[in-house]
């Protein structure tokens, strides 16, 4: 791989021999995103999301839960039909009833799922594995007589005993399921476990794995990339990380690390931080400022140090460029702020000042941030301007 303007490549993957990773990627967050606690997205919004998805590049977009209510199926209807690059798919219980709604949307496959832990089977269905398996190679049969794709899914499966998963999956096979999916459904995996899990079973079936992991732990994206060094094929995202309780992995974060990790680039990341702000319009959950990739203070440097830097080569502080995923970058004065950056931000806004101006506003600036009170960069070019004047 050949070094790129945009980002620092890390080139110690070189040292781990890894094949090149055969991924395509489906987005849940019209789905599993909207199972954020008080989010809800219109009919419109479930559009827009669903075009600049499409525009990214994105393979696969879980469009939703069709069983949910009829307006959820018109949507989830409509998506499939729009003509997008990406294919569709849909939630369905192991139910041929649900399985019926969800043929009815004409996407291209139906992600059919049923719990196998001790723990669901016990407190959730009150049956055994070998009767919620039964009906859902039924609803599976019925899907594949109608001629769409199946996504065979074991909610909990990290939980699950991986000899049950094998046995499973193995048998799903026989259904002509078109995927085994692994749902990390309380995130509770390392990246460790997480290759050791799906190795096991990519050695068991040889139908494409997926993973779908959550956030409980912060290690979503971690152990998604995990997966994939292991020879999980699809990889399941949210935008800005959104889903029930901590999230799911990080559209932003997955794409980006695929970029500058294994090289790949065919997606669109310079759309990421527009996707990530319509995300956070719709949903009106705001990503952290710290958040990776899309977050306010991503490409924002105050230390005197590394502003220094950031003037003369911006990869000293910077991975990626904030223009590679479609953001900006921020110098701020505050408290850590020196001379030799202070000088190099103000020259950035068209000013020139003498050294004992600098020195005037730069005492300025300490003592307004000492005391908790930002600096706005229209606030500092009142302060420039008062300092000229003075």
């Amino acid at each position: 791989m050949s070094e790129n303007k945009d980002y620092s490549r890390n080139k110690l993957m070189d040292y781990l021999n890894l094949p090149p990773l055969d991924i395509e990627i489906c987005d849940v967050t019209l789905r599993d995103g909207e199972q954020t606690p008080g989010v809800v997205f219109t009919r419109e919004e479930k559009i827009a999301l669903a075009t600049k998805l499409d525009s990214v590049g994105v393979d696969i977009i879980e469009a939703g839960f069709p069983v949910v209510s009829a307006g959820e199926k018109e949507i989830v209807k409509e998506i499939a039909n729009m003509g997008l690059n990406s294919r569709t798919c849909c939630l369905s219980r192991s139910r041929v009833s649900d399985v019926e709604v969800a043929v009815d949307c004409d996407v291209d496959f139906i992600s059919i799922f049923i719990a196998m832990s001790d723990l669901h089977l016990k407190h959730k269905y009150h049956k055994s594995c070998e009767e919620m398996f039964s009906a859902a190679m039924e609803a599976v049969q019925y899907a594949k007589d109608h001629g769409v794709g199946v996504r065979f899914a074991a909610e909990d499966g990290t939980r699950t005993d991986i000899e049950v998963l094998k046995k499973a999956f193995k048998a799903a096979e026989e259904y002509k399921v078109d995927y085994v999916s692994i749902a990390d459904t309380i995130g509770i995996l390392n990246p460790s476990s997480t290759y050791y899990l799906v190795s096991e079973i990519k050695k068991a079936v040889n139908t494409p794995i997926c993973i779908h992991c959550h956030n409980d732990l912060g290690m979503a994206t971690a152990n998604t990339l995990a997966a994939a060094e292991a020879g999980a094929k699809q990889l399941h995202t949210t935008v800005n990380s959104i889903g029930e309780r901590a999230g799911n992995a990080s559209l932003e974060e997955v794409l980006v690390a695929l970029r500058v990790q294994y090289g790949i680039d065919r997606y669109d990341t310079t759309k990421l931080t527009e996707l990530s702000e319509m995300v956070n319009q719709y949903s009106g959950l705001k990503p952290s400022v710290t958040k990776a990739i899309v977050g306010e203070h991503a490409f924002s440097h105050e230390s005197g140090i590394h502003v220094c830097a950031i003037l003369e080569e911006p990869r000293t502080y910077e991975l990626f460029s904030p223009e590679m995923v479609g953001g900006k970058r921020h110098l701020i004065v505050g408290k850590h702020t020196g001379m030799k950056a202070l000088k190099g931000i103000v020259e950035e806004m068209g000013h020139t000042l003498s050294n004992e101006e600098l020195t005037a506003l730069l005492d300025r600036i300490k003592n307004c941030t000492e005391t908790k009170h930002g600096i706005s960069p229209s606030r500092l070019e009142t302060m420039i301007n008062e300092t000229k004047n003075q």
